[in-house]
Order: structure tokens, then C-alpha cells, then sequence
């Protein structure tokens, strides 16, 4: 795989699956954040495939985003919306079925219950971390992709973190350069830069 003219994997086959969580482990600029965007269906490939298979049976490559959520520093959310209007917007978006109750019991299990009727301009930085892991979650997906995702998070969220991570229902991927983060996936992937 190449990222611009930089060469990041050559031969890397990665199986994961449910209940065996996986860290992505390496410095800065070692292309973990890159594998997690291939993983999503959001980058594709410069050379082999990606594949996701649930209950095997593969996925067809227009339904990934149904079966995966993200999370990832990067992920923007809109200030003028509340929380509960940011993950309203996706579940109609997706035609989820209990669209208002599946809201409300994401953010009550993110923490942010007490809050969903928040503009998120109002929120911390641990506070939008939290409503990126809730827009993964809204839609119950199979696979759980972690980019960074206790990097600005309190105790109380990295617990969120450790939690989900242990979910033994769902595919889980963590990229992380953080080691206690990594400690909580039994398996290991490190990356390094190739020349």
C-alpha cells in the first residue's frame, strides 16, 4: 500500500474477529490511522483488497458503512447541532428502526445523557470524543474501528474505551501509540514505516 509516493504495508494480511480485539501499534506516521481508513472503505487500496465478512458471508463493498463504526480524532462534528440531533440526523440518515430510543440509550451510554440537548460548540474536547464513539455506536455495527480514541478522554472515558474494546459480539481494531490503550486487545499488529 502507498500513501502519496510513501510505501506503508507490503504483504499484510490481518484476519480479526469477534470477541478478539485487535491493537494497531506503531510511532506516528507508521500508517495505523491509514490501515483503519482502508478497513472503513474510506481509502482504497493502491494494490490487494480489503474484505469484510460478517457471519461469513462477504459484505458487499456499498454496505461496509452499515457494518462498521469509526472513530477517529479527525472526524468532524457539527457545533450547532445538539447530541442528540447529531446521532437523530444519522440514524435517519441509515433508516434505523427506534431511531429516538436507540438515540438516547447511545448517549446515556456514552455519558452524555445529561447533556444530549447540548449544542456540541458547548462541549470539551472529551465531550466531543465521547459523541464520536456514540455516532460508531448508533447503528449497532459489527465492527468497531478505534483511531486514537482515549486520546482526550477523562478515566471514566477510557473505562468507555476498555469496554467496548471487550465487547465480545464485535469485530474490534484499536490504532493506538499508547500503550496502556493497546494493553486492553490480546493481539498485536506494529507498524513501521517502509523505506
Amino acid at each position: 500500500m502507498r500513501y502519496g509516493r510513501r510505501r506503508l504495508f507490503d504483504g499484510l494480511s490481518v484476519t480479526v474477529e469477534p470477541g478478539a480485539p485487535l491493537a494497531v501499534v506503531g510511532a506516528n506516521g507508521s500508517g495505523k490511522s491509514t490501515l483503519l481508513l482502508l478497513f472503513a472503505g474510506l481509502l482504497a487500496p493502491t494494490g490487494g483488497e480489503t474484505r469484510l465478512e460478517v457471519d461469513g458471508v462477504t459484505v458487499p463493498p456499498r454496505d461496509v458503512p452499515m457494518r462498521i463504526g469509526y472513530v477517529a480524532p479527525a472526524l468532524d462534528l457539527y457545533d450547532m447541532l445538539t447530541a442528540r440531533e447529531t446521532l437523530a440526523f444519522l440514524a435517519r440518515a441509515r433508516s434505523l428502526p427506534g431511531a429516538a430510543a436507540r438515540v438516547e440509550s447511545t448517549l446515556d451510554r456514552v455519558g452524555l445523557g445529561e447533556r444530549m440537548d447540548d449544542p456540541v460548540s458547548a462541549f470539551s474536547t472529551g465531550m466531543r470524543q465521547r459523541l464520536r464513539i456514540a455516532t460508531a455506536l448508533v447503528h449497532d455495527p459489527a465492527v468497531l474501528l478505534l483511531d486514537e480514541p482515549g486520546a482526550t478522554l477523562d478515566a471514566a472515558g477510557r473505562d468507555l474505551t476498555a469496554s467496548l474494546v471487550a465487547d465480545e459480539a464485535r469485530v474490534v481494531v484499536l490504532a493506538t501509540n499508547d500503550p496502556a490503550e493497546a494493553s486492553l486487545c490480546p493481539r498485536r499488529v506494529a507498524l513501521a514505516p517502509l523505506a
